[in-house]
């Protein structure tokens, strides 16, 4: 199901909501409270630095980022601009920035990260030609950006809504999209308080969003430029299969064993698979990849595991082979190591993190299972419904739809085939995406 409106297309000037229709006359003010909020933040990170690794790299590499950019950027160049809050948004944008490299090739890729672990990770990509930070949102920050920047498009992945930076792309006449959106009621935008937020989502020229409810919550508040793609992510999980996913150190360590993959794992999650793990059977091995890589942490867990365990790092001087559990103390490996898979695990849902990628191993055609919390996350909720993905409260749990994963070979595989017959359904949102910029193009857009 699409909805579309041709691309000259107005959005209503004034926004109905259930309290009544907001004229914004109130909006000058309301965007000077937000900067000087934004304004009085800065103590507070500066401050943060001292106890967060994490603020100081967000703070120290903002530092001088306009004026590289000034450096990197000629007002001759074509520009398209790529936000990502983050590492989740960028690998959910990779498929799009992709195809404007192939389709756009006269165009420069600058992408911006909010956060750290976006950024730290992808400050060295080869897709695009500039990688920084975004500035905070100030409106003198925003301005200067899309000045040194002067993008034709701008592309913001999933929910980054910056009002000070839309602002500015609205007044400079950029259009500005947004990609595998996702919309929830909560958010301050349906809110009657909102609509300053509101204001904001306006500037956007096209949403394409993930699933019908979002479309129908961007409608209720008179915003009719949505197309429903689905989700990029489909896309970049599906093309990994084409890849050469063989990990030698794999091939020694799983041999013909059933092997587990746990990705992505918090201590909450560990807490729950434990007891399963120390009292499985012989022939089961065990991969462990937390999702953040903390020595003291990793070797605490060890010491509670009553099977043995090599590290990734220590695979050149012990026998792999001989250890019941793996645990990768890297980055950058886990999505080839779900394709040795035969049931995964994946964390973030048992505690309050965040669930993490469940398509990365769902295309390899793999048992998912995954902890409580995952209201939030569509894709979770359909594959449950399909019986492709199953969720745990606690260890028993766990321990008993495990045990029945590594018992019934037939359970096992049937489940594997839902997963990945789930991926394949729903690829094609790059193509809808690339469709609609081609088009833009061809209207002289960008």
């Amino acid at each position: 199901m699409y909805f579309k409106v041709p691309l000259t297309a107005k959005v209503p000037g004034r926004i109905p909501t259930s309290s009544g229709i907001f004229n914004f006359g109130t909006f000058d003010t309301m965007r000077m409270l937000y900067t000087i909020l934004t304004h009085m933040s800065y103590p507070f990170l500066r401050g943060s630095q001292l106890f967060s690794r994490k603020m100081s790299l967000f703070m120290k590499g903002r530092k001088g980022v306009l004026t590289a950019l000034a450096k990197q950027i000629h007002p001759e160049d074509k520009v398209i601009w790529f936000h990502c809050a983050s590492l989740g948004e960028y690998e959910q944008g990779l498929p799009i920035m992709k195809a404007i490299r192939k389709q756009f090739t006269d165009s420069k890729l600058v992408l911006t990260f909010f956060s750290p672990s976006g950024f730290e990770n992808k400050k060295d990509n080869a897709l695009a030609d500039v990688v920084c930070y975004l500035p905070l949102d100030t409106k003198r920050n925003a301005k200067r950006f899309v000045k040194i920047v002067h993008p034709s498009l701008a592309i913001f992945v999933k929910y980054e809504f910056w009002p000070n930076y839309l602002f500015e792309l609205e007044e400079a006449k950029i259009p500005s999209i947004l990609v595998s959106g996702l919309f929830r009621p909560r958010q301050v935008f349906f809110k009657p308080r909102g609509f300053f937020m509101r204001r904001a989502l306006k500037t956007i020229r096209h949403f394409f969003v993930q699933n019908e409810e979002s479309a129908k919550l961007l409608q209720s508040i008179g915003l009719s430029n949505v197309t429903i793609s689905g989700d990029t992510r489909f896309d970049r999980v599906s093309e990994q299969i084409e890849q050469d996913n063989t990990l030698p150190f794999m091939e020694k360590f799983s041999g013909n064993d059933l092997c587990m993959v746990c990705g992505s794992t918090w201590p909450e999650d560990e807490a729950v698979l434990l007891p399963f793990i120390n009292e499985s059977v012989e022939n089961i091995k065990f991969v462990i990849a937390p999702h953040i890589i903390d020595t003291s942490k990793i070797e605490a867990f060890r010491k509670k595991l009553s099977k043995p365990s090599v590290l990734y790092s220590e695979r050149q001087t012990q026998d792999v082979e001989n250890a019941s559990v793996l645990i990768l103390d890297t980055i950058g490996l886990l999505t080839r190591v779900y394709s040795y898979a035969d049931i995964a695990y994946v964390g973030g849902g048992m505690g309050n993190s965040g669930l993490h990628n469940i398509l990365e191993p769902a295309t390899f055609g793999v048992p998912i299972v995954i902890g409580k919390n995952f209201n939030n996350f569509p894709e979770a909720i359909r594959l449950q419904s399909l019986a492709g993905l199953f969720s745990v409260q606690n260890s028993e749990e766990t321990s008993h739809i495990l045990n029945k994963l590594v018992g019934d070979a037939s359970f096992r595989n049937k489940t594997g085939m839902i997963t990945g017959h789930f991926v394949n359904r729903n690829t094609g949102a790059t193509r809808i995406i690339l469709e609609y910029l081609v088009s833009l193009h061809g209207n002289g857009l960008i």
